[in-house]
């Protein structure tokens, strides 16, 4: 089966095509970064619009790349939620209407499954079950894996996630947006040690996560040392590693928990090059399998879709002619395949 992906959930607008057989034919990105970079943060209009005009020409180009015809293309997948209700309808429509014009079905991916399968695309995948970490601007859960649609969820944030967190913390450091990206290269400057942050939520049981007191740990320190901007890197350093250390003690909490030894991680925080090495230390001490998507599938695409909507297709799952779309949407409520 052939699948034209369509992600258009929030401020990036992706397009892939998908073989079942072949694997990924080809993907395109395009980021709307720049359109946003003077408001600090993304706009619902503008994406939405920008997303408008975008999307048609991406479908085109991916389909030249991916050598492909419409008439080749066995199913479309859009992302139906969660996101901005705005800018999932651009996508929602305008897979809904090719499908009924190329006369194929579409399927509604949830974005969050999108990512978690994400790693699925690689050479080396995870076998279920697995324990998954996902990890972005709007989500920060732990789950278990059992198959495609089979999540049972361990632990979330009970307010800020941890990529939204990086985000706040950038405003507060007058760094430029986006906002998680820069917190980390700043942080390779400076000293992590240097401010003892807490570890929110590790002195009690569960799987839930809370990033709003480190935050507010982050905003003190800042005020403390205003007049030392050679400071901010440190800042930046130990909000890093507080947050790293909070996200790898839960995992191994997980792990522990369920007696699993492989972790996915996905997400665009998965693409934090300090979470990652000090995710590969700890599961060689400890003798797990850690996997997790290249670089390039870490942020929201439309490969993860067109994967993701591949599979739900070929278990005989498919959309009718409504078109809907979910800004909140719980992951656990997908059915199986």
């Amino acid at each position: 089966m052939r699948v034209l992906g369509i992600e258009t959930s929030c401020d990036e607008t992706g397009v892939a095509v998908y073989d079942s057989d072949k694997g990924l034919l080809a993907h395109r990105l395009y980021s709307q970064i720049d359109l946003h970079a003077d408001y600090g943060g993304v706009v619902p209009e503008l994406a939405s619009r920008d997303h408008v005009r975008k999307l048609i020409p991406l479908i085109k180009e991916v389909l030249a790349a991916a050598n492909s015809s419409a008439q080749e293309i066995n199913g479309i997948a859009y992302t139906s939620g969660p996101g901005l209700a705005g800018a999932l309808m651009v996508g929602a429509m305008t897979g809904r209407s090719l499908a009924y014009a190329w006369n194929v079905p579409a399927i509604g991916v949830h974005h969050m499954e999108g990512h978690l399968l994400a790693p699925l695309l690689e050479v080396n995948k995870p076998e279920f079950p697995f324990i998954a970490l996902l990890v972005s601007g709007g989500h920060t859960q732990l789950l278990r894996v059992d198959g495609i649609g089979q999540y049972e969820l361990l632990g979330e944030s009970v307010d800020d996630a941890a990529g939204e967190a990086f985000d706040k913390v950038a405003k507060m450091l007058n760094l430029d947006y986006p906002g998680g990206p820069n917190v980390a290269k700043l942080a390779l400057q400076g000293n992590a040690e240097a401010f003892k942050f807490p570890r929110p939520m590790l002195d009690r049981p569960g799987l839930d996560f809370s990033f709003s007191g480190l935050k507010t740990s982050v905003l003190t320190a800042y005020k403390q040392t205003a007049d030392y901007p050679e400071k901010l890197a440190d800042i930046a350093a130990s909000f890093e590693a507080a947050v790293v250390d909070t996200l790898l003690r839960k995992c191994e909490r997980a792990l522990k928990e369920t007696g699993l030894k492989r972790l996915v991680m996905a997400g665009g925080v998965s693409a934090n090059v300090k979470l990652r090495a000090d995710l590969e230390a700890m599961a060689q001490r400890k003798r797990w399998q850690v996997f997790y998507p290249s670089h390039a599938f870490c942020t929201d695409n439309g490969a993860m879709i067109a994967y993701a909507g591949c599979q739900r297709l070929l278990g005989g799952q498919q959309e009718n002619l409504a078109v809907t779309v979910k800004a909140r949407w719980p992951m656990v409520d997908l059915p199986a395949v």
